[in-house]
Protein backbone atom coordinates (compact mmCIF):
# COMPACT_ATOMS: atom_id res chain seq x y z
CA UNK A 1 0.00 0.00 0.00
CA UNK A 2 0.82 2.94 -0.82
CA UNK A 3 2.79 5.18 2.05
CA UNK A 4 0.62 8.18 1.87
CA UNK A 5 -1.79 5.82 3.18
CA UNK A 6 -0.80 6.54 7.16
CA UNK A 7 -3.28 8.56 8.70
CA UNK A 8 -1.61 11.43 11.10
CA UNK A 9 -2.28 11.80 15.16
CA UNK A 10 -4.66 15.21 15.20
CA UNK A 11 -6.35 16.47 17.91
CA UNK A 12 -8.20 19.89 17.88
CA UNK A 13 -4.81 21.65 19.68
CA UNK A 14 -2.71 20.59 17.39
CA UNK A 15 -5.62 21.98 14.63
CA UNK A 16 -5.39 24.95 15.94
CA UNK A 17 -1.68 25.43 16.67
CA UNK A 18 -0.44 24.79 12.83
CA UNK A 19 -1.54 25.46 9.84
CA UNK A 20 -3.66 22.33 8.17
CA UNK A 21 -2.68 20.15 5.82
CA UNK A 22 -4.85 19.86 2.79
CA UNK A 23 -5.34 16.62 -0.02
CA UNK A 24 -7.78 16.90 -3.10
CA UNK A 25 -9.81 13.72 -3.31
CA UNK A 26 -11.45 12.59 -6.75
CA UNK A 27 -12.86 9.84 -7.36
CA UNK A 28 -13.51 8.72 -11.13
CA UNK A 29 -13.53 5.58 -13.48
CA UNK A 30 -12.87 4.71 -16.86
CA UNK A 31 -14.39 6.26 -19.21
CA UNK A 32 -13.63 9.78 -17.63
CA UNK A 33 -9.86 9.07 -17.67
CA UNK A 34 -8.98 11.96 -20.06
CA UNK A 35 -11.39 14.58 -17.93
CA UNK A 36 -9.82 13.31 -14.94
CA UNK A 37 -6.21 13.59 -16.90
CA UNK A 38 -7.35 17.19 -17.51
CA UNK A 39 -7.96 18.25 -13.88
CA UNK A 40 -4.76 17.10 -13.06
CA UNK A 41 -3.06 19.09 -15.73
CA UNK A 42 -4.99 22.06 -14.43
CA UNK A 43 -4.78 21.47 -10.49
CA UNK A 44 -1.30 21.44 -10.86
CA UNK A 45 -0.95 24.63 -12.83
CA UNK A 46 -3.63 26.46 -10.53
CA UNK A 47 -3.52 25.07 -7.07
CA UNK A 48 -1.87 25.88 -4.34
CA UNK A 49 -1.28 24.63 -0.74
CA UNK A 50 -2.21 21.00 -1.56
CA UNK A 51 -0.67 18.15 0.06
CA UNK A 52 -1.51 15.20 -1.87
CA UNK A 53 -3.98 14.63 -4.65
CA UNK A 54 -6.19 11.54 -3.97
CA UNK A 55 -7.79 9.36 -6.89
CA UNK A 56 -9.94 6.67 -6.06
CA UNK A 57 -11.55 4.17 -8.38
CA UNK A 58 -12.60 0.90 -8.78
CA UNK A 59 -10.46 -2.24 -8.99
CA UNK A 60 -10.37 -3.11 -12.57
CA UNK A 61 -9.28 0.85 -13.51
CA UNK A 62 -6.45 1.01 -11.02
CA UNK A 63 -3.85 0.17 -14.14
CA UNK A 64 -5.45 2.77 -16.11
CA UNK A 65 -5.57 5.51 -14.08
CA UNK A 66 -1.50 4.64 -12.91
CA UNK A 67 -0.45 6.88 -15.75
CA UNK A 68 -1.83 10.12 -13.73
CA UNK A 69 -0.08 9.17 -10.51
CA UNK A 70 3.79 11.14 -9.68
CA UNK A 71 4.95 11.62 -6.19
CA UNK A 72 1.76 14.26 -5.26
CA UNK A 73 -0.73 11.82 -6.82
CA UNK A 74 -1.87 8.60 -5.66
CA UNK A 75 -4.24 6.46 -7.27
CA UNK A 76 -6.42 4.47 -4.75
CA UNK A 77 -8.05 1.42 -5.62
CA UNK A 78 -11.46 0.74 -3.99
CA UNK A 79 -10.63 -2.61 -2.62
CA UNK A 80 -8.03 -0.83 -0.17
CA UNK A 81 -11.29 1.14 1.04
CA UNK A 82 -14.48 -0.71 1.29
CA UNK A 83 -15.14 -3.80 2.50
CA UNK A 84 -14.58 -6.52 0.32
CA UNK A 85 -18.04 -7.98 0.65
CA UNK A 86 -18.97 -5.19 -1.90
CA UNK A 87 -18.77 -6.81 -4.94
CA UNK A 88 -18.42 -5.04 -8.60
CA UNK A 89 -20.29 -6.97 -11.80
CA UNK A 90 -20.82 -6.33 -14.99
CA UNK A 91 -24.81 -5.27 -15.10
CA UNK A 92 -26.82 -8.08 -17.55
CA UNK A 93 -30.24 -5.47 -17.05
CA UNK A 94 -27.93 -2.90 -19.00
CA UNK A 95 -26.90 -5.54 -21.59
CA UNK A 96 -23.50 -5.29 -19.69
CA UNK A 97 -22.96 -1.99 -20.42
CA UNK A 98 -23.14 -0.73 -16.67
CA UNK A 99 -21.53 -2.01 -13.58
CA UNK A 100 -23.56 -2.91 -10.47
CA UNK A 101 -21.80 -3.25 -7.07
CA UNK A 102 -23.54 -5.88 -5.21
CA UNK A 103 -23.77 -7.81 -1.17
CA UNK A 104 -25.94 -9.30 1.26
CA UNK A 105 -26.10 -5.97 3.03
CA UNK A 106 -26.64 -3.08 0.83
CA UNK A 107 -29.30 -2.47 -1.27
CA UNK A 108 -27.81 -2.86 -5.74
CA UNK A 109 -26.04 0.38 -5.90
CA UNK A 110 -24.84 1.85 -9.52
CA UNK A 111 -20.95 3.58 -9.89
CA UNK A 112 -22.59 7.28 -8.42
CA UNK A 113 -23.40 5.10 -5.36
CA UNK A 114 -20.09 3.70 -4.33
CA UNK A 115 -18.06 7.08 -5.65
CA UNK A 116 -19.60 8.69 -2.46
CA UNK A 117 -18.98 5.51 -0.71
CA UNK A 118 -14.91 6.00 -1.91
CA UNK A 119 -15.16 9.87 -0.94
CA UNK A 120 -16.22 8.50 3.04
CA UNK A 121 -14.16 5.81 3.19
CA UNK A 122 -10.47 7.65 2.13
CA UNK A 123 -11.02 9.80 5.48
CA UNK A 124 -9.82 6.54 7.55
CA UNK A 125 -6.51 5.83 5.27
CA UNK A 126 -5.41 9.48 4.34
CA UNK A 127 -2.47 11.82 5.89
CA UNK A 128 -3.88 15.33 5.70
CA UNK A 129 -6.01 17.24 7.89
CA UNK A 130 -8.48 18.22 4.97
CA UNK A 131 -10.18 16.33 2.36
CA UNK A 132 -11.10 18.57 -0.43
CA UNK A 133 -13.73 16.86 -3.46
CA UNK A 134 -13.07 17.95 -6.78
CA UNK A 135 -14.93 16.12 -9.54
CA UNK A 136 -12.95 14.68 -12.41
CA UNK A 137 -14.83 16.39 -14.76
CA UNK A 138 -13.48 19.62 -13.24
CA UNK A 139 -10.97 21.86 -14.10
CA UNK A 140 -9.46 24.95 -12.74
CA UNK A 141 -8.69 28.49 -14.99
CA UNK A 142 -7.91 30.70 -12.20
CA UNK A 143 -5.17 30.50 -9.62
CA UNK A 144 -6.69 28.60 -6.32
CA UNK A 145 -4.70 28.45 -2.55
CA UNK A 146 -6.89 25.53 -0.57
CA UNK A 147 -6.35 27.89 2.36
CA UNK A 148 -9.75 29.38 1.39
CA UNK A 149 -11.32 26.60 3.34
CA UNK A 150 -10.34 27.32 6.46
CA UNK A 151 -9.62 29.84 9.09
CA UNK A 152 -8.86 30.04 12.92
CA UNK A 153 -8.96 26.77 13.34
CA UNK A 154 -12.16 25.86 11.28
CA UNK A 155 -13.16 24.43 8.14
CA UNK A 156 -15.33 25.95 5.94
CA UNK A 157 -18.81 23.93 5.11
CA UNK A 158 -20.21 24.66 1.96
CA UNK A 159 -23.74 25.22 3.12
CA UNK A 160 -27.13 26.77 1.00
CA UNK A 161 -28.98 27.99 4.13
CA UNK A 162 -33.13 27.29 3.69
CA UNK A 163 -33.04 26.18 -0.45
CA UNK A 164 -34.82 23.32 0.25
CA UNK A 165 -37.78 24.00 1.56
CA UNK A 166 -39.11 25.30 -2.01
CA UNK A 167 -40.28 23.43 -4.95
CA UNK A 168 -38.56 21.42 -6.62
CA UNK A 169 -36.13 19.73 -4.31
CA UNK A 170 -38.20 16.93 -4.12
CA UNK A 171 -34.77 14.19 -4.13
CA UNK A 172 -32.64 16.49 -1.94
CA UNK A 173 -35.04 16.20 0.75
CA UNK A 174 -35.12 12.19 0.49
CA UNK A 175 -30.64 12.35 0.59
CA UNK A 176 -31.32 14.81 3.50
CA UNK A 177 -33.76 12.37 5.77
CA UNK A 178 -31.82 9.61 4.67
CA UNK A 179 -29.07 11.00 6.06
CA UNK A 180 -30.74 12.19 9.49
CA UNK A 181 -31.91 8.50 9.67
CA UNK A 182 -28.11 7.13 8.87
CA UNK A 183 -26.55 9.40 11.93
CA UNK A 184 -29.50 9.13 14.47
CA UNK A 185 -30.72 12.23 14.51
CA UNK A 186 -34.07 12.15 16.20
CA UNK A 187 -35.85 15.10 14.74
CA UNK A 188 -37.95 14.07 11.66
CA UNK A 189 -37.48 17.15 9.71
CA UNK A 190 -35.70 17.07 7.01
CA UNK A 191 -32.96 19.91 6.77
CA UNK A 192 -33.68 22.87 4.46
CA UNK A 193 -30.02 23.39 4.20
CA UNK A 194 -28.37 22.14 0.78
CA UNK A 195 -24.40 20.53 1.68
CA UNK A 196 -24.30 19.51 -2.16
CA UNK A 197 -21.74 20.76 -4.25
CA UNK A 198 -17.82 20.61 -5.57
CA UNK A 199 -14.90 21.76 -4.54
CA UNK A 200 -15.73 21.33 -0.88
CA UNK A 201 -14.06 20.71 2.00
CA UNK A 202 -14.23 18.07 4.80
CA UNK A 203 -12.35 17.64 8.11
CA UNK A 204 -10.89 14.39 7.82
CA UNK A 205 -10.99 13.71 11.46
CA UNK A 206 -15.14 14.87 11.59
CA UNK A 207 -15.46 12.35 8.34
CA UNK A 208 -14.39 9.21 10.98
CA UNK A 209 -16.26 10.25 13.38
CA UNK A 210 -19.40 10.12 11.63
CA UNK A 211 -18.50 6.92 10.27
CA UNK A 212 -18.05 5.84 14.19
CA UNK A 213 -21.47 7.36 15.40
CA UNK A 214 -22.81 5.23 12.41
CA UNK A 215 -21.48 2.30 13.81
CA UNK A 216 -22.30 2.92 17.19
CA UNK A 217 -26.02 4.08 16.95
CA UNK A 218 -26.79 0.85 13.90
CA UNK A 219 -24.51 -1.75 15.09
CA UNK A 220 -22.99 -2.41 11.57
CA UNK A 221 -20.83 -1.28 9.45
CA UNK A 222 -21.24 2.65 8.41
CA UNK A 223 -21.40 1.24 4.47
CA UNK A 224 -24.23 -1.07 5.35
CA UNK A 225 -25.96 1.55 7.05
CA UNK A 226 -25.74 4.22 4.30
CA UNK A 227 -25.93 1.62 1.59
CA UNK A 228 -29.32 0.02 3.08
CA UNK A 229 -30.88 2.36 1.36
CA UNK A 230 -30.27 3.80 -2.61
CA UNK A 231 -30.95 7.23 -2.30
CA UNK A 232 -28.47 9.02 -0.08
CA UNK A 233 -25.70 11.96 -0.58
CA UNK A 234 -22.26 11.85 1.30
CA UNK A 235 -22.21 15.66 1.38
CA UNK A 236 -25.83 15.56 2.95
CA UNK A 237 -24.70 12.99 5.81
CA UNK A 238 -21.74 15.34 6.59
CA UNK A 239 -23.29 18.46 6.79
CA UNK A 240 -26.15 17.68 9.17
CA UNK A 241 -23.63 15.16 11.13
CA UNK A 242 -21.10 19.21 11.36
CA UNK A 243 -24.81 21.00 11.87
CA UNK A 244 -27.10 18.80 13.98
CA UNK A 245 -24.45 16.36 15.78
CA UNK A 246 -21.87 18.74 16.51
CA UNK A 247 -23.66 22.30 16.44
CA UNK A 248 -20.69 23.23 13.87
CA UNK A 249 -18.32 22.79 16.22
CA UNK A 250 -14.88 23.63 13.93
CA UNK A 251 -16.29 24.96 10.78
CA UNK A 252 -17.96 27.85 9.37
CA UNK A 253 -20.41 27.81 6.83
CA UNK A 254 -20.26 29.29 3.09
CA UNK A 255 -22.40 28.91 0.42
CA UNK A 256 -20.02 30.71 -2.15
CA UNK A 257 -19.50 28.04 -5.06
CA UNK A 258 -15.61 28.07 -5.99
CA UNK A 259 -16.69 26.00 -9.44
CA UNK A 260 -19.23 26.71 -11.87
CA UNK A 261 -20.87 23.96 -13.11
CA UNK A 262 -23.34 23.02 -15.89
CA UNK A 263 -25.35 20.09 -14.53
CA UNK A 264 -27.84 19.65 -17.18
CA UNK A 265 -29.10 20.26 -20.97
CA UNK A 266 -26.94 19.49 -24.12
CA UNK A 267 -23.82 20.03 -24.94
CA UNK A 268 -22.20 23.86 -25.43
CA UNK A 269 -21.14 25.42 -28.51
CA UNK A 270 -18.14 27.35 -28.64
CA UNK A 271 -19.88 30.75 -28.54
CA UNK A 272 -22.25 29.44 -25.65
CA UNK A 273 -18.56 27.70 -23.62
CA UNK A 274 -17.30 31.51 -24.17
CA UNK A 275 -20.29 32.81 -22.50
CA UNK A 276 -20.17 30.24 -19.95
CA UNK A 277 -16.88 30.71 -18.96
CA UNK A 278 -16.98 34.89 -18.57
CA UNK A 279 -20.20 34.45 -16.50
CA UNK A 280 -17.83 33.24 -13.73
CA UNK A 281 -18.50 34.55 -10.32
CA UNK A 282 -15.35 36.13 -9.11
CA UNK A 283 -14.74 33.99 -6.31
CA UNK A 284 -15.47 31.02 -8.98
CA UNK A 285 -11.84 29.25 -10.31
CA UNK A 286 -12.82 26.24 -12.22
CA UNK A 287 -15.71 25.16 -14.12
CA UNK A 288 -17.46 21.29 -14.37
CA UNK A 289 -19.04 20.21 -17.41
CA UNK A 290 -20.97 17.13 -16.57
CA UNK A 291 -19.41 14.15 -17.84
CA UNK A 292 -22.75 12.47 -18.79
CA UNK A 293 -23.66 15.72 -21.28
CA UNK A 294 -21.29 14.75 -23.30
CA UNK A 295 -19.11 17.60 -24.10
CA UNK A 296 -15.88 16.48 -25.95
CA UNK A 297 -13.26 16.89 -23.78
CA UNK A 298 -10.61 18.07 -26.34
CA UNK A 299 -13.28 21.06 -26.93
CA UNK A 300 -12.76 22.39 -23.43
CA UNK A 301 -8.87 21.77 -24.08
CA UNK A 302 -9.05 23.95 -26.77
CA UNK A 303 -11.38 26.44 -25.13
CA UNK A 304 -9.40 26.81 -22.52
CA UNK A 305 -6.18 27.20 -24.05
CA UNK A 306 -4.78 23.83 -23.46
CA UNK A 307 -5.53 22.27 -26.53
Amino acid sequence: MNNRFVPSPDSEADFLRRAPTAAVVTASYAPDLERCRLLCETLDRYVSGVAHHYILVEHRDVALFRQLENNRRTIVDERDLLPRWLHAFDDPLSLFRRRIWLSPWTMPLRGWHVQQLRRIAIAAHAAEDVLIFCDSDVAFLKPFDCSAFWRDGKVRLFRRDGVLSGDGHDEHRIWSRNAGSALGIESSEVSTHDYISTLIAWRRQTVTALCARIEKIHGRNWVEVVGAARKFSECMIYGRYVDEVLAGAGHFPGSEEFCRVHWTGEALSDDEFRRFVAAMAPQQVAIGMQSFIGTDVGRIRRLIGLG
